[in-house]
Formats: C-alpha cells, sequence, structure tokens
C-alpha cells in the first residue's frame, strides 16, 4: 500500500504539535494533508537520508539542491506557510545552543520514536554526499584573511557572468534598486536600478573631477554611472576575476578607460588615497564582525577630510544574546560562504567609532523585497537556459535563497540600510546643507 505521504504527515504534526499547512506527495506517488495548498514533493527517499543524517535545516537544504525535495504550486507561499514551522519557533528555541537541542532531542520519546519512523520508511543507507554546489571548506585559518575572503567571493560571484546576466537583467547591479514606482505601477527593474545608482551619487554629492573609490564594484555599474553623469575619476574594486574582467570591458566599451579604473583587489590593500567620496554597496556583509572596526578604519583613513562614505548594507534583527548568533546554514554552505549581518544600530556605532560623523540613515527594505521578487522572475523566465549555464542545483539555490529572502525583507525578518557619513574635519564643516536631505529633491 502507497502510504509514505500519510505517514510522513502525521509524523510532521507530530513532531510540530500542529496541521502541516503544506500537501506532501512521496516517491510512491502517495499524498497526504490539506488540499488546495502548494504541494511538498519528496522525489526520492534520499531525501530522508539526508534528515536522518544532518536533522534541520542543512539536511532540507541538501535535498531541495539535490532535487531530491521539491515544491509545487507557489513557491512564496510554501515558504511562508513553512517558515512559522520550520523556522521561527520562538525566542525561546532561537536562543537554545544546538548543543542542548540536541541533548534534548535524544532525550525524547517522540524524537526517537519519529527517527525510527524515518528510518523505516527510509530504509538503511550511508549518508549521501553533500550536493557539489556546497562551499568545500577547502581554506583554514581564521575567518577574513586575505585569503580566505578572496575564495569565499569566489565561490559565490564566479557562477558566470551570463548567468548573472539572466538573473540581474541589462544593469548588472546585484544589490537593492530604489523603486520610485512599484511594479504594479509601471516601475520596473532597470529603472529602479538605476535610480538607486543615481541616488547613492546625489548622497555622495559628486562632482567633475572627484575620486570615487567604490569597494565591491561588481560588475562595475556604479563606476560607470558615476563617470558617466558626474563626471568623476573612479576606481572599482571586487575580489572576483570574473566580475572584473566584465567590468572592464564595460568601460572600454563606454570609452571611460581614461576615467574609470577596475582592480581585483581588497579593500585592506589600497594605498592611493585619499578619495573624495567612498561607495560601499552591499559589500560589508562579507566583512564580518571581527573585522569589521578594521574596515571602517580604514575607510575613513581612505577619504579627504569633508569626504563622505555611503555604506549600503543589509542589516538583521538584533538578537537577545548577541553572542549566540550565527548565519543560517544553508546561506553559509550555499550563498555566503563566511558572511556575516549585523543590526544596523551596531554598524552605525562602528563607523562612528572610527571617526566618521553619520549624517543619515535610509531603511529601504521593502525596495529590497521588490527586487528580489524582480531577480526570481528573471530566473525563473528563463530557467533552462540558467541551469544549462550553471547546473540544476546552482540554479535551485538562487531561486530558493532569493525567494525566501524577500520574504524576509517583507516580514521584517531583515532589513537595508543606507548610511550617509561624512569624515568630518576637526573645524566641524561637514559640507553638508541645512537642509540635509537635498538629494530628495
Amino acid at each position: 500500500m502507497a502510504d509514505a505521504a500519510r505517514r510522513l504527515t502525521a509524523l510532521a504534526e507530530e513532531l510540530l504539535g500542529a496541521p502541516l499547512p503544506v500537501r506532501i506527495r512521496a516517491w510512491d506517488h502517495s499524498e497526504a494533508g490539506p488540499p488546495h495548498t502548494p504541494v511538498l514533493v519528496l522525489r526520492h527517499r534520499r531525501a530522508l537520508h539526508r534528515l536522518l543524517w544532518k536533522p534541520g535545516e542543512l539536511g532540507l537544504a541538501r535535498a531541495w539542491v539535490a532535487g531530491d525535495l521539491d515544491i509545487e504550486g507557489d513557491l512564496y507561499e510554501a515558504l511562508d506557510l513553512m517558515a512559522g514551522l520550520l523556522w521561527e519557533r520562538g525566542p525561546a528555541a532561537q536562543r537554545q545552543s544546538k548543543a542542548a537541542a540536541a541533548l534534548k532531542a535524544l532525550r525524547d520519546p517522540a524524537v526517537r520514536s519519529a527517527a525510527r519512523t524515518l528510518i523505516g520508511l527510509a530504509g538503511p543507507a550511508l549518508p549521501p554526499a553533500p550536493p557539489r554546489e556546497e562551499a568545500r571548506r577547502v581554506w583554514r585559518g581564521p575567518l577574513h584573511t586575505l585569503r580566505r575572503d578572496k575564495e569565499a567571493i569566489s565561490h559565490h560571484y564566479d557562477v558566470g557572468n551570463d548567468f548573472y546576466e539572466l538573473v540581474l537583467g541589462p544593469s548588472m547591479v546585484y544589490s537593492c534598486a530604489y523603486w520610485e514606482r512599484p511594479p504594479a505601477e509601471g516601475g520596473t527593474l532597470e529603472d529602479a536600478q538605476r535610480a538607486k545608482l543615481d541616488l547613492v551619487c546625489r548622497k555622495l554629492a559628486l562632482r567633475p573631477g572627484q575620486r570615487l573609490l567604490d569597494v565591491g564594484c561588481g560588475w562595475g555599474s556604479m563606476v560607470l554611472h558615476a563617470a558617466r553623469e558626474y563626471g568623476v575619476r573612479a576606481v572599482g574594486i571586487t575580489l572576483s576575476q570574473e566580475q572584473a574582467a566584465y567590468a572592464r570591458k564595460r568601460v572600454a566599451d563606454a570609452g571611460l578607460t581614461d576615467q574609470v579604473e577596475i582592480r581585483v583587489q581588497d579593500y585592506r590593500e589600497i594605498a592611493d588615497g585619499p578619495y573624495d567620496a567612498i561607495s560601499s554597496i552591499g559589500m560589508a556583509e562579507h566583512v564580518g564582525s571581527a573585522r569589521y572596526a578594521e574596515y571602517a578604519a580604514d575607510l575613513h583613513a581612505l577619504l579627504k577630510p569633508g569626504g563622505r562614505l555611503l555604506n549600503h548594507q543589509i542589516a538583521r534583527r538584533p538578537e537577545p544574546d548577541e553572542e549566540a548568533y550565527h548565519v543560517d546554514e544553508f546561506i553559509d554552505r550555499y550563498v555566503f560562504p563566511d558572511g556575516e549581518l549585523a543590526p544596523v544600530g551596531r554598524t552605525v556605532a562602528q563607523l562612528e567609532a572610527a571617526g566618521f560623523e553619520v549624517r543619515d540613515v535610509e531603511a529601504i527594505r521593502e525596495h529590497y523585497a521588490l527586487t528580489l521578487r524582480g531577480w526570481v522572475a528573471n530566473l525563473e523566465a528563463h530557467w533552462k537556459q540558467a541551469v544549462r549555464l550553471t547546473s540544476p542545483g546552482r540554479a535551485r539555490v538562487w531561486r530558493l535563497y532569493m525567494a525566501a529572502s524577500a520574504l524576509s525583507f517583507e516580514r521584517n525578518r531583515i532589513g537595508v540600510n543606507q548610511v550617509l557619513a561624512v569624515r568630518t574635519p576637526e573645524d566641524g564643516t561637514s559640507g553638508m546643507r541645512l537642509r540635509s536631505r537635498d538629494w530628495l529633491g
């Protein structure tokens, strides 16, 4: 009798203490659960093997990336329905250490019974190998050394420029756009990215002849816009060889090689300051808490007195116990190895500790939700080509992480902020107008 789905549904509801909000279809073609909802599809018993050997988020992630686990129906709805059961079990559960949780689980008769049931359904098997898209920890030593950061960046960004063109669209901007009109009112991703680049330039008060440093320049969109529209001389730095090659070609095609230089360089290696302005857009998430004070101090030293910094950075909500914070395993293994998020208050405090005067903080998290939904739509519209350019697993990583991130921004689980800071000289002349948000027009 084909009843794997029924048994899995009953097991899940017993463990969760609540009805399962999605339907399940198992490898034996059985189905169970509420009708008219997204369907969680277990294509192979191997999905259970992955959960048995790596219970929790990492096992689920490996099953998803490998294609053993899938979702039919609205992906956003499915993730939203399951989020409260799988990833938001309350403050007490979030504060509990992994070791304590594991020990408690081993002592729980219901959990031991569930494990036996899963073993019976899955059958005996050795632990499945992780999908090849998982970051291999080939680097050694402490976090955020020059070498380790370069390898972590390469894992994420050296996926292939053709793939990024499909996802990001013509702007080739991989950070939160600034939507002056939402898509429902005719706004486009390309227009929103152009508006974001121009907003940054206006906040920095760029003028012809100034020197701009763009830290984490990606494929060169910011430096190209600033040079073309504001007449600056710009240096963009990235740790990705593929990004640098792409950006240099764009600069040459635009006839801006006398104004724009692209370097493969770490921010800790720059020695040709001072700059009139610095933009850091979606890069500081890679810096890490142990290096953030150094990052802030280095950027402060690279600015001339009166120079401005625009730091555009994703933020998380503060934790009741900040020492217990850890990056979720799916993001760390498959998306941004070694990436870390910090509350916006800590970011502001560390910039001020480095000597900056923080003049403006603008929260734009809803803009990132719209941006991510635009990227997901691009990926889904070009799915076969994306798979061909990378791999089925890599495309699945991107679809899941971008859709889940969109929901996180919408639900205020994470945010994104533009922090404008000035290296104010000793005489206190910040160079800011009395109406400080003059960039709003």
